[in-house]
């Protein structure tokens, strides 16, 4: 073991001498010929090179994640476990077949009693919701229609008043006009008021 020890210097060059069990680091040469000479160490120190950097639990955990292999390949090398699992498994899918079969034959007769009283029931909703639809998107629209119109005059307003506006909100401002069109359409007037009531 020794012999290892001095045939691999340590990763700041230290070198253990087997025959006296001191720690030296090796003579050498430089680049313009001159030679270095040998250095020992005192005993039980270690330069920082060789001091192991302290690695957390986690920390190292978390680095080899993923290195142990495809999810599940444990379970198809042990041929016993597998064998165990599939007799099970195959019970189990022979029980669901036979109760898809049963449900099967007790559904048609309740699906068509089911989607007979469904269809009599949308159609009602549908003629009573085609009835009301017209008036009600009319007043949502005109709803929605007021309120940007107030919008645009507050923002109109802001900029009367000499403060700075988002360019949205300058093209808000220059949609006035075409709300008022919009609204007018619809039959109200420029101020959201209905034409017939006016």
């Amino acid at each position: 073991m020794p012999e290892q020890d001095k045939e691999t210097p340590t990763s700041s060059g230290i070198v253990l001498d087997e025959t006296t069990g001191q720690r030296h680091v090796p003579s050498s040469t430089r680049a313009d010929g001159t030679k270095r000479r040998e250095i020992r160490i005192r005993p039980g120190y270690q330069p920082p090179e060789d001091v192991k950097v302290y690695r957390n639990r986690s920390a190292a955990a978390w680095q080899t994640r993923g290195k142990g292999g495809v999810p599940g390949a444990e379970g198809l090398a042990t041929g016993d476990n597998n064998q165990s699992v599939n007799t099970a498994s195959n019970k189990n899918a022979k029980r669901r077949e036979a109760k898809k079969k049963a449900k099967a034959e007790e559904q048609p007769e309740e699906d068509e009693k089911q989607t007979e009283a469904a269809n009599a029931t949308d159609s009602k909703a549908e003629v009573t919701e085609q009835a009301l639809d017209p008036d009600a998107e009319k007043e949502k629209k005109a709803r929605n229609l007021k309120k940007k119109l107030r919008q645009a005059r507050d923002l109109r307003e802001k900029k009367d008043k000499g403060e700075s506006l988002l360019p949205e909100q300058l093209a808000k401002i220059i949609k006035i006009n075409e709300l008022i069109r919009e609204l007018d359409t619809l039959g109200f007037d420029g101020d959201g008021e209905s034409k017939s009531t006016a």
